[in-house]
Formats: C-alpha cells, sequence, structure tokens
C-alpha cells in the first residue's frame, strides 16, 4: 500500500531563506547532486557546466530569499539530518533537484521553457573540454545503470546514498522539488543494483576535473565557416538590396544542401527507416532490408544525428575507410537503421541504403577530441545467403559481428584444423557475438571462419578486413554448395592461408573446387588440382588462384598451403561464363628428378607444350621430365577444337 502524504515538520519552514556565505562551504555536494541527476544523455563536459550552474543559481537564489527576508537563520549542518535542523541547505538542495529534473523533461511548443532546459549561459569555456576523473568498471556500470532510469529514479538514489536520508524524507524532498509520484521513483530507484559508496568517487565530482583540447581543426573550419557566412551575408544583402527582383528568384536550383528536401530528409533522424523485428519472417527478400532495427541507442537522437551528418560531410579528425570502387557520397534519401548501440568501447551506427553498408564509430562519451570511424561497403545484390553477417566492431585484432535474424546458432572453425569441432561463440540479445581473433598473423598457425547456422542450412563465412564477411563455398562453378564434409573441409585446410590475396578487395564469396587430380610420377603419391575464385560485390575486379596441392611430407595432420601454379584477375576462367581452367608447376620429385606438371578441367581434351620443354599429351593432364629452371609455354585443345592457353 502506498504511505499517506508526509507533511513537513512544523518546527522550521522548509523554504526558509538561509545565509549564501555560509553555504559555500557545501557547494562541491551541491555540484555533485546535480551532476548525478541530470540527464545522462548530455555529454560529460556537458552536465560539468551545467551541474555548477545549478548550484551557483541555487546559492544566488538563497542570498536573494535571505535579503528579502531581512532575517538570519541558522547555518547549514552535516547533510542527512532532518531538514528541520537545517533549512538553509534544504533549500538550495530543492533548488538544485528542481533545476536537475527540469533540464531533463522534452521542451514543447504549448508549454512555458525553464531555465535549466537551456545550455547554462555560465560558467562557460572556450577551447577547452572539462570530463571528471575516470572511475573503474564498478563506477562505469553504475553510470550506465543511472542513465537508464528516470530523472526522479536517479534524485530518489542519490539522496538516499549521497544525502544519507530516510526513504520518507526522500519522499518528502522529491515532493518538494516537483515529483509527481515519489513513491514510484523509490521504487524504481531500488532496481538499480549498486553500492551507495560508489558515488562518492572522482568519477562523479564535477569539482576535481581534467581538461581536454576540443576538435582543433573542427574548430579551425567554423571560424573559417563563420567568416564566410558573414560574408556571404553581406553580399546578399547588397545583392536583395538593388532594383528589381534581386538575386535567387526564379532559379533553378536551391542552395548546396540547405533547402533541398531529399538532402534535409537523408539527415533527418527521425525520417530513418526503421524495420520490425518480425518483419523479416514475412518478407519477400532475405536480404539487409529485411533485417530489423537494433540496438540499445536507437532512441539516441545526437548520436544518429551526429552519424548522419559526418556520413554526409565527414571532417578531418574522420578515419574513413572503403572498399575498392564504392562511393563515399551521402544517402540519397533516409537509409534504413539496421543497428545503433554500444559495443565495447564504441558507441557505433550501422546503416543500409539499398547499395551499400555504412559504418559509423565514435568513443562512448562522445568525445570529439578522439575522432571517428567511418567505413563504406558495396552490399548491392545481396541475398540471404551473403547477407548473413555484418561486422559491427574491429579492435586490437578481434571483430564482433552482428548476425541476420534469421540465424539460429553461431559457431567458430579452425579452417586449418579440419578435424577439430568448432564450438559455440556467444551473441547478445541483440544479436552481436562475442570477439572473434582475426583470422591472420605470421605464419598462418590458424585461420577462423564462423559458421552461420539457419533453419535448414549452415554457410561458412571469413573476415577479410571489411564489413561484409566473404562466404566460403566449395564445389564447380555451376553448382557451389556450402562447405560440408570432410573432403571439403580439407581442400580449404590448404586454401585458407591464400586468402590474404585478396584481403580488402571488396569479395563477396571464394569458391574452391578440385578440378583435377594427377598421380606424380615415381609413385610420389597424388596430387589435387583446385581453382579457387573470389568474386567480388561489384562485378568486376574478380581474382582467380589455380593450385596444385601435392602429398604433404610433412607428419600426417600437417597442413602446408597449396602452390599458386597461376592466377588471374578479371578473368572469366573459373567462373560461371568459362568454367575451364588450365595451369601447370615446375615440380621437384622425392628422388630429385624434375617435371613440368599440368591439368586441365573435364573441357579439355589434350595439353602440349611449347618452349623450353616439348610435349604433347592426349587427354587433361600432363606430365614430361625438365630440368631445374626449365620454362614451357602451355596450352590446351577443347572437345571444339579451339585452343586456350593457361592462366598466367
Amino acid at each position: 500500500m502506498r504511505p499517506l502524504p508526509e507533511v513537513p515538520s512544523a518546527a522550521a519552514r522548509a523554504d526558509a531563506p538561509p545565509s549564501g556565505a555560509a553555504l559555500v562551504e557545501h557547494y562541491p555536494r551541491l555540484a555533485r547532486l546535480g551532476y548525478l541527476v541530470l540527464p545522462h544523455s548530455l555529454s560529460r563536459d556537458r552536465r560539468v557546466l551545467a551541474a555548477h550552474a545549478l548550484a551557483q543559481r541555487s546559492l544566488q537564489a538563497a542570498r536573494r530569499a535571505g535579503a528579502a527576508e531581512g532575517g538570519p537563520v541558522p547555518p547549514p549542518r552535516r547533510p542527512g539530518r532532518a531538514e528541520a535542523a537545517d533549512p538553509g541547505y534544504a533549500y538550495v538542495r530543492r533548488q538544485v533537484l528542481r533545476g536537475a529534473l527540469a533540464a531533463g523533461r522534452p521542451l514543447r511548443l504549448r508549454r512555458r521553457p525553464l531555465r535549466a532546459q537551456f545550455p547554462p549561459v555560465l560558467p562557460l569555456t572556450w577551447g577547452l573540454r572539462l570530463f571528471p576523473h575516470s572511475g573503474g568498471a564498478e563506477e562505469l556500470a553504475l553510470e550506465q545503470r543511472l542513465s537508464a532510469v528516470s530523472g526522479a529514479a536517479r534524485a530518489a538514489f542519490v539522496l538516499r546514498g549521497l544525502e544519507g536520508l530516510a526513504d520518507r524524507e526522500v519522499r518528502r524532498v522529491l515532493s518538494d522539488a516537483g515529483v509527481a509520484d515519489p513513491h514510484a521513483a523509490l521504487l524504481e530507484a531500488d532496481g538499480v543494483p549498486a553500492s551507495y559508496a560508489l558515488l562518492a568517487s572522482p568519477e562523479f565530482d564535477p569539482c576535481s576535473l581534467h581538461a581536454r583540447p576540443p576538435d582543433l581543426p573542427r574548430r579551425r573550419r567554423y571560424v573559417r565557416a563563420a567568416l564566410a557566412g558573414a560574408a556571404a551575408l553581406l553580399v546578399c544583402g547588397t545583392l536583395l538590396g538593388l532594383p528589381g527582383e534581386g538575386w535567387g528568384r526564379g532559379a533553378l536550383s536551391e542552395p548546396l544542401y540547405a533547402r533541398n528536401p531529399a538532402a534535409e530528409a537523408a539527415l533527418d533522424p527521425g525520417a530513418l527507416r526503421r524495420v520490425p523485428a518480425t518483419f523479416w519472417q514475412r518478407s519477400a527478400r532475405a536480404d539487409f532490408t529485411a533485417w530489423p532495427t537494433r540496438g540499445d541507442r536507437t532512441d539516441d537522437i545526437r548520436l544518429l544525428r551526429r552519424a548522419l551528418r559526418v556520413w554526409a560531410r565527414p571532417g578531418g579528425a574522420v578515419r574513413t575507410s572503403t572498399t575498392p570502387l564504392t562511393p563515399v557520397g551521402p544517402p540519397m534519401g533516409p537509409p534504413q537503421l539496421l543497428y545503433a548501440g554500444e559495443v565495447g568501447a564504441s558507441a557505433v551506427v550501422l546503416f543500409h541504403d539499398g547499395l551499400r553498408v555504412v559504418r559509423y564509430a565514435e568513443p562512448r562519451d562522445a568525445d570529439p577530441s578522439e575522432g571517428a570511424a567511418l567505413d563504406f561497403a558495396r552490399v548491392d545484390g545481396a541475398d540471404e545467403a551473403s547477407a548473413g553477417a555484418l561486422v559491427v566492431s574491429r579492435t586490437q585484432g578481434a571483430v564482433r559481428y552482428l548476425t541476420a535474424p534469421w540465424v539460429r546458432r553461431v559457431r567458430v572453425r579452425d579452417l586449418l584444423a579440419p578435424g577439430r569441432a568448432p564450438h559455440a561463440l556467444h551473441r547478445s540479445p541483440d544479436g552481436v557475438t562475442d570477439p572473434l581473433t582475426v583470422p591472420a598473423g605470421a605464419g598462418c598457425r590458424s585461420w577462423n571462419a564462423v559458421e552461420l547456422a539457419g533453419a535448414a542450412v549452415v554457410r561458412l563465412v571469413t573476415d577479410l578486413g571489411e564489413l561484409a564477411p566473404a562466404r566460403l563455398t566449395s564445389g564447380p562453378p555451376a553448382r557451389p554448395r556450402d562447405v560440408s564434409g570432410r573432403a571439403a573441409y580439407d581442400g580449404w585446410a590448404r586454401t585458407a592461408c591464400l586468402l590474404p590475396a585478396v584481403r580488402a578487395h571488396g569479395v563477396r564469396a571464394v569458391n574452391s573446387w578440385v578440378y583435377a587430380q594427377q598421380s606424380l610420377p615415381e609413385g610420389n603419391g597424388t596430387a589435387q588440382w583446385l581453382c579457387t575464385r573470389a568474386e567480388t560485390w561489384r562485378g568486376t575486379g574478380s581474382r582467380v588462384l589455380a593450385q596444385f596441392q601435392a602429398p604433404p611430407r610433412r607428419p600426417r595432420g600437417s597442413r602446408p598451403p597449396g602452390v599458386v601454379a597461376a592466377r588471374a584477375e578479371d578473368a572469366a576462367e573459373c567462373g560461371t561464363r568459362a568454367p575451364r581452367v588450365l595451369a601447370g608447376v615446375l615440380w621437384k620429385s622425392r628422388g630429385g628428378r624434375w617435371y613440368v606438371l599440368a591439368a586441365g578441367s573435364g573441357q579439355f581434351v589434350s595439353l602440349s607444350t611449347s618452349g623450353g620443354v616439348t610435349s604433347r599429351a592426349r587427354g587433361r593432364l600432363l606430365a614430361v621430365p625438365a630440368g631445374a629452371g626449365d620454362r614451357a609455354r602451355l596450352t590446351g585443345r577443347l572437345a571444339d577444337g579451339s585452343r586456350v592457353t593457361a592462366l598466367h
């Protein structure tokens, strides 16, 4: 049962005019109180200045009230005692609470705005950013928990912990400060699982600060822009004062960005396309357009506005990366919001505009001095197979993925250990995975790939340094299939270490298949010939590698990478249009003798060599004795009689 409203004590008036001079000693506590109760959507620098403004205005109000009453009052005593014994401190504390709670209320057109709802005029700093000293993990956790509750609940928690008030006194103080339901605020404050002792940490002390410079290049640009704007206003005013219709009337184009409806809509956070959580289940398409909007900061208008503005006009402090031939201009209209939330130490936003996926990342405290990152990647023509995951974070040799809503299970497989079972990779409720080691490094001792399991299929993807991971497949070009079975994993075990050749190249999928097997001379076993083709999102720039995989000479279980016999770029070979492939190598047997070996795909009926080694063989395999350093020109004849040269 909710308790009856408490009646203030009759021993002393709660609004008794205090002596401002006596209250100055409590200034640090008042500033800390305001800093903790102020809305956490404000940056730390703005909260510091706002907390000092609230404390100073409350002391000035107390001094004016004392002068109006014309009589002294008892000086303030230790906070936490009954307010009847300390009316001066109770008065200024109430003023601080009122201002801090009012700062969190949204502006309404039909309601008169309060002074606390606007940035403070004083105190003011120029050319510096002021932040409290950083605390530990516990203080950071408390900061996050307080940001998730209402301002009234924060005030109740702080009055309990910092002021040491009992629940009855807390309800009365909140009621005096204008809280409509103090009892509900106390119940909400009970859900903050943190120690009250943390409120005394330097993390929440706005009087003990360290300073950092602002974004100096941006400040210089603002100064230049202000000077240019003043000059433009002067010129426009002069032109408009001339006889006639003036400049601009009847013009075909509007000023750049300023009054272009499409550009303004593209930069409006409220116009972002948001997809419901269950839309993908009934969508006719299974691609990025069916991804739901996810993340814990999808309603953070300030973050979304910063991300859109940086996308449209990135500054010098923004680190930008793009996949090859990806447009980096602003969106043509309101993009789709895929994700907005905190990942590690960064706040991340992912957009999709039909052609590109754009990732914006900034520090969690939105400190402009630390810059921001902006990444572009083409994903046009995506389908269910290629829209299974996106890289949401890449830090210190590890990546985190945001998985598609239809992905039911995520596992990690080491491609260099085909006999080892994969292990599970944990995901958050939003679909963000735990960090995964980047598959690269000296010696190529391991290569992590990710298995994305859906309702009836398991797809294998790997990170190649871009936003969209590349899908790995096996099988002939006409029928590539997802990697499964020991033979396919064995082939990829000796192919994975060749993938750095296509890193950061805009690769959409990599298919590797065995196009020939050859018995080696002198009984040296059976070799495999593989063709590996990397297709790009843009269509051009595909890369083809022909591999020769001889039986390993190392102990059983070792998987040395294959030898690249030939390579080509923007070639049709090994693809759906020209599924043929022909390659050769100069190979040394275990007995020390050299041979020219060659193999073609099933379309070849004969092979021949010329130059340093001359020979001809019926069928699609060739093995000719040669000398060390010999060079041979390899050609093949197809079933229709046409001649084809080998890959170069």
